[in-house]
């Protein structure tokens, strides 16, 4: 483990937490009202997560780098054995069970940091050359990128399984490939998309589809809507939140949580809310610009930029109606362990790279094949 010093203060990025923590607060105190319950169990995944975030905080990540593949591969093991070993849940088999315990684990969620590790550690190896990626580099990159998209999409979780794909080629087009690759993508899937829709996407995924480009939105986002029109410009009282106290708004601690936000807090809470993301999504990329020397960390901050701007954008633009209804919840403050617990270990990873840059920088440094 690394020795911790007074040296935390200087290079740790305080604006992270102070972005961060008010949007845990806010969740709570939201899950509290609507289900004490529920919220008890919050702070026991809220304990988790900060639990995971220290761990990954004080491990040296770039000394024990030469473990990222071997846990890359790992990864890819648990997912092929959901579709041999996996447990059903409501028509989609995503989880594995641990013998003895009865305790469920979900492989799609445990992947996600190992995920964006591999691609740090290919990455900052083999960095771009002036004019970005060619072909052959692309194509050794894309590899790691699709390998868990077939394997996720399979079980079946699209949503998770396009959250991983954009994530791995944004990270690529933010890192730099050259142009005439993208060009050629985005003409191979204009042309496909027909042959995908219909013969590659499960019959609730188009219904899904159907359901969002219909003139009548689904009873779900119908509620959803009822309930942000509810809030008007500066929100009601919790007693006067009736959308989601008499449980017409549908499952509004977790999916539809930024509905629920809006009711109570109007349209100033919700753009407040909203404003504390993009200011987190810039503040990250803004880090990838200030680091553009260290690829490992440049990496790590754009796949977080996007993972989070991907699960902000979908979660509210569903929630209003501008998205089909998928399960992808709003990070930080969506009810729920899983989620929170692996944003946690996102900004531990960060802050470990941020905070002990500098312990890395001495002549006998490696990372995998690089001095």
């Amino acid at each position: 483990m690394l020795k911790l010093d007074r040296g935390i203060l200087i290079h740790f990025d305080f604006v992270q937490p102070v972005l961060i923590i008010p949007i845990i607060v806010t969740s709570f105190i939201l899950i509290a009202e609507a289900n004490p319950f529920l919220a008890e169990k919050q702070i026991v995944y809220i304990l988790v997560g900060f639990l995971a975030f220290g761990f990954f905080f004080i491990l040296p990540i770039k000394k024990l780098s030469w473990i990222i593949p071997t846990l890359y591969w790992i990864n890819i093991i648990l997912l092929l054995s959901v579709d041999l070993f996996g447990v059903e849940k409501l028509g989609a088999k995503r989880w594995l069970e641990i013998p003895f315990v009865h305790f469920t684990i979900q492989p799609s969620e445990i992947f996600k940091p190992s995920f964006m590790l591999m691609l740090a550690y290919l990455i900052y190896n083999k960095p771009p050359p002036k004019n970005g990626y060619k072909l052959k580099d692309f194509l050794r990159l894309s590899f790691y990128i699709l390998l868990p998209f077939v394997l996720i999409a399979g079980e079946p979780d699209l949503g998770t399984a396009m959250v991983l794909l954009i994530v791995g080629f944004g990270t690529l087009f933010i890192i730099g490939v050259n142009y005439k690759i993208w060009l050629s993508i985005i003409l191979v899937i204009g042309i496909s998309s027909p042959i995908i829709y219909t013969h590659l996407l499960k019959p609730y995924q188009k219904q899904r589809i159907h359901d969002f480009l219909s003139e009548k939105p689904s009873y779900q986002v119908k509620q959803s809507i009822i309930a942000i029109g509810n809030g008007g410009l500066s929100g009601k009282t919790s007693e006067f939140a009736t959308q989601t106290h008499f449980k017409f708004l549908p499952i509004s601690t977790s999916d539809f949580i930024f509905a629920y936000v809006v009711e109570r807090f109007g349209f100033i809470g919700g753009t407040a809310l909203i404003v504390c993301y993009v200011f987190l999504i810039l503040h990250l990329l803004s880090l990838n610009y200030k680091f553009k020397e260290d690829y490992f960390i440049r990496v790590v901050t754009s796949c977080l930029a996007l993972f989070i701007f991907i699960y902000t954008a979908v979660n509210i633009s569903m929630t209003i109606g501008f998205a089909p209804v998928v399960g992808i919840p709003l990070p930080f403050f969506s009810y729920g362990g899983s989620s929170f617990t692996t944003f946690m270990v996102f900004f531990g990873i960060l802050q470990n790279l941020l905070t002990f840059r500098y312990s890395w920088m001495d002549k006998n440094f490696k990372l995998g094949n690089r001095k």
